[in-house]
């Protein structure tokens, strides 16, 4: 947890993140406008994004390998944890319990498409 004197101070450490897995916001509604702009950074650092939940509990590190068979691997060239999994596991951007006003637009309920 890191408590921030301001604003800007908050987007600062924001930029400064290297890349995670997972990257979560504790808000509510009077939260949105900033977590519109945080989402921006975010989205950029991590895979997936969580609003008021909890990721699970895996931590990215040198020493942790899971390679092998499906499911741990479809990928032979790569691991699915730790810091050799970062590149595979980067993209796409997951939005998790987030409310529909945070979403990109496209992504928004009424752009789904049907079926």
């Amino acid at each position: 947890m890191v408590e921030c004197k301001d604003v800007a101070e908050m987007k600062a450490i924001a930029e400064a993140l290297e890349g995670q897995l997972t990257a979560t916001l504790h808000l509510e509604s009077a939260d949105f406008e900033l977590a519109r702009e945080l989402t921006i950074i975010l989205e950029e650092k991590a895979g997936r994004l969580l609003c008021n939940g909890f990721p699970t509990g895996v931590e990215v590190g040198a020493a942790m390998i899971h390679g092998g068979p499906f499911p741990a691997s479809t990928d032979v060239r790569t691991t699915s944890v730790g810091t050799l999994a970062i590149d595979r596991w980067l993209r796409p951007v997951a939005y998790q319990d987030f409310p529909t006003v945070l979403l990109h637009a496209e992504l928004q309920a009424g752009d789904q498409p049907a079926g």
